[in-house]
């Protein structure tokens, strides 16, 4: 959380006072609406559908774009697990691939594990670092397989002046207490396929979408069993105020990050960026020739190495590697019949690439509201402990 305050405070007051806190409701606020429509004028979007999580989003994304049993999903070796639990949330197989430097996917490794079963690929725009998007919507056209960016980290940013989530088939954002803009826990979804829209309308909140307002009155799809992702007014109400702040918390960001690079005098390698004016610029990624060095730097100054993130890391994304995708074994996707011959064989080791670019890089975090003080200490504790 960077920025909240005394209007999200009285916005929260503004609902309970109307005693109208369901989504659909006949009150005068109508948060949940409005929200969605300032969402998609930021966005730059056709459609948007706000829900309890990311996690939900990219659940719901993938269901709208009809994956499920028998179908591949490529996603990155680093980024949360609820990215590759979502693809077995849809029936499908998660088949892991290599970053490179930015931090993303390694577009050259996803062509590699293509094959006549993959229908859609996951870019991660991890600690709001963009992915190479320009690059993977190439691969996506020749290779007709879909894209579901996973934005839950990058709120607002931007690849090629698009925003981050906008640039795929579908897009996701949180709008957890640990993300740019958030409402405690939330999420959206983004599209501009009025299929996938409609079909992650039905899936996101089937128990409800049917039964309340005239969430349907536009929608051909026939309504199917589905999840309860439903968002409602507080939180709605709060993602307005957020979402006003956004812009300016992340040209704050960049505004700190800039002054403690230059502060740095060229003594650090800057992690490579895809898009540096799209980035989020929520962390200054630093990298070293070795993960010894990286550590040896840490120990003085603080800061993280991803690699030490647990399950941001595949290895230790414990029910995919350990391939236990439900309770009941005829829920399990990969005991499903559909998926016998695609169940991947998943070694801690097989994505090295990845592990050594996590374990020689370190994470400096960046706030919007640093001081000058604090940047010029920053830079100095940072280039003492690289001299030592």
């Amino acid at each position: 959380m960077f920025r909240i305050g005394q209007e999200e405070i009285n916005a929260v007051t503004r609902v309970i006072e109307s005693k109208q806190l369901f989504k659909v409701n006949g009150g005068p606020l109508q948060e949940c609406a409005h929200l969605r429509e300032e969402l998609q004028q930021a966005f730059g979007t056709e459609h948007a559908i706000v829900m309890t999580s990311g996690h939900a989003a990219l659940i719901s994304g993938l269901i709208g774009m009809g994956i499920g049993p028998g179908d591949e999903v490529i996603v990155p070796g680093y980024t949360y697990i609820a990215t590759a639990m979502a693809v077995v949330a849809a029936g499908a197989m998660p088949v892991i691939a290599e970053i490179n430097e930015t931090l993303t996917l390694d577009v050259a490794d996803v062509e590699r594990k293509i094959t006549s079963r993959t229908k859609a690929v996951i870019p991660v725009h991890i600690m709001g670092f963009p992915t190479d998007m320009k690059g993977l919507m190439e691969l996506a056209e020749k290779y007709n397989i879909m894209v579901l960016e996973d934005a839950c980290q990058a709120d607002g940013g931007k690849f090629g002046g698009k925003r981050l989530g906008t640039i795929g088939d579908v897009g996701a954002l949180s709008f957890n207490y640990y993300k740019l803009i958030t409402c405690g826990e939330g999420g959206a979804l983004f599209t501009d396929d009025h299929t996938i829209y409609e079909r992650a309308l039905i899936y996101h909140d089937s128990s409800a979408v049917a039964f309340f307002g005239d969430q349907l009155s536009d929608v051909q799809t026939p309504v199917f069993c589905g999840q309860e992702f439903r968002t409602n007014e507080i939180q709605a109400s709060i993602l307005r105020v957020q979402l006003g702040r956004m812009d300016g918390i992340i040209a704050d960001n960049h505004k700190n990050r800039n002054k403690l690079i230059e502060a740095l005098d060229g003594k650090f390698k800057i992690a490579p960026s895809n898009d540096w004016e799209g980035d989020c610029a929520t962390t200054l990624a630093l990298q070293f020739d070795t993960e010894e060095e990286a550590r040896k730097v840490k120990a003085i100054v603080g800061g993280t190495i991803p690699l030490d993130t647990g399950k941001h890391v595949y290895p230790n994304w414990t029910a995919i590697m350990e391939k236990r995708g439900a309770l009941h074994p005829a829920m399990d996707p990969f005991k499903m019949e559909a998926n016998k011959d695609i169940v991947p064989d998943y070694k801690a080791d097989m994505c090295p690439k990845t592990l050594d670019i996590l374990g020689r890089t370190l994470y400096v975090p960046i706030h919007p509201d640093m001081t000058e003080e604090e940047i010029t200490q920053k830079a100095a504790d940072l280039k003492a402990a690289l001299e030592a």
